[in-house]
């Protein structure tokens, strides 16, 4: 991470750049993580003002296009996407069903909620959600909304406070992890428990 930080920091004026495209390449899971551009702005923004709002919205855009690519992967291609082992190892068939009624139930929720869980969560609900055939208007509208929320708190966390923040983020997002998980878990076996009493 240090590398890549100095990299770019000796070539600042193309930052913004570099940022944007490698969020644009993580759209087709390629594995770009969207953290590490966020915390990689943040820091080089506050060592470079003058680059604040170039690298902001270059992590902005990037991320934001990054799941619109996914979407449309997804949407694109369809089931022949769970053909290929990469994309199959990430969503299955039965996971595609679950996701997409989590979407019916509770629309944008659903997008904010798994825009701050880290580990690949964020790329198997933009896919799924084009493998679901999700609107792709309310898509687009829910996860700017969504992306808005998560890419200004985390960039300005980063922008404050820098790597004295990084821990207290990984123990958010599992906090938030495991509170999800908690909330599947008690949805799955109230369901379970009303499919038996039908």
């Amino acid at each position: 991470m240090e590398e890549l930080i100095q990299i770019i920091q000796a070539n600042i004026q193309y930052a913004p750049l570099m940022i944007f495209g490698l969020l644009l390449l993580a759209g087709f899971n390629i594995p770009v993580s969207e953290d590490a551009m966020l915390f990689i702005s943040g820091l080089l923004a506050s060592q470079n003002p003058d680059y604040l709002f170039p690298l902001f919205f270059a992590v902005y855009l990037g991320a934001y296009f990054s799941d619109l690519i996914c979407y449309g992967l997804g949407r694109k291609f369809g089931p022949k996407l769970l053909k290929i082992s990469f994309f199959a190892n990430m969503v299955s068939p039965e996971r595609v069903t679950k996701i997409s009624n989590y979407y019916e139930k509770y629309g944008i929720i659903t997008l904010i909620l798994g825009r701050f869980i880290p580990f690949g969560v964020r790329n198997g609900l933009f896919l799924t959600a084009g493998l679901g055939k999700m609107n792709f208007v309310k898509f687009a509208l829910s996860d700017l909304l969504a992306c808005t929320i998560s890419v200004v708190i985390f960039f300005t966390l980063y922008y404050n406070f820098g790597e004295s923040i990084i821990d207290v983020i990984k123990q958010g997002n599992m906090i938030l992890f495991g509170l999800v998980a908690v909330g599947l878990g008690v949805f799955w076996y109230r369901k379970k428990q009303a499919e038996k009493e039908a």
